[in-house]
């Protein structure tokens, strides 16, 4: 299970019917997590450490709530999210199909928009620039 990090659907939290109208959540920037199950809506938290970070995934509101109050604490909201069957993720990986790359130490002060795939694949080398700068629309080259 994952979530897709650079599809914001420019909303917020309180602008969903229900409990995070007025609260403290409302703020809260809403993704697309995937193409599964896009009416389930995750909770997803991380925190700056001096040398890493650390990440709380499926928090429930009030954990959400408490974290906030903590000064490096971003918070997220996923609609929907990413899934493999048993076995699947494994065999793309091993097949090629996946970049694996450690996170840059910035990763959650940038912005979560399309621009951050392009930006993560120019990080992993010369090769993987060339791929990033590609136009969407081969014909556009």
């Amino acid at each position: 299970m994952g979530v897709v990090l650079n599809r914001p659907l420019g909303k917020k939290l309180g602008e969903l019917k229900g409990d995070f109208a007025l609260g403290p959540l409302s703020p809260t920037p809403i993704f697309t997590g995937g193409p599964v199950q896009t009416e389930q809506l995750i909770l997803a938290a991380w925190q700056a450490r001096e040398d890493a970070f650390q990440l709380h995934f499926g928090i429930d509101p009030e954990k959400a709530v408490q974290m906030l109050a903590e000064e490096s604490t971003r918070l997220r909201a996923f609609l929907g999210y990413a899934g493999w069957s048993a076995g699947q993720l494994e065999n793309e990986i091993e097949s090629g199909t996946w970049i694996i790359a450690s996170p840059p130490p910035d990763l959650f002060e940038r912005p979560m928009q399309e621009s951050l795939w392009r930006y993560l694949l120019a990080n992993e080398g010369e090769q993987w620039r060339l791929l990033a700068d590609e136009p969407d629309e081969p014909g556009k080259n």
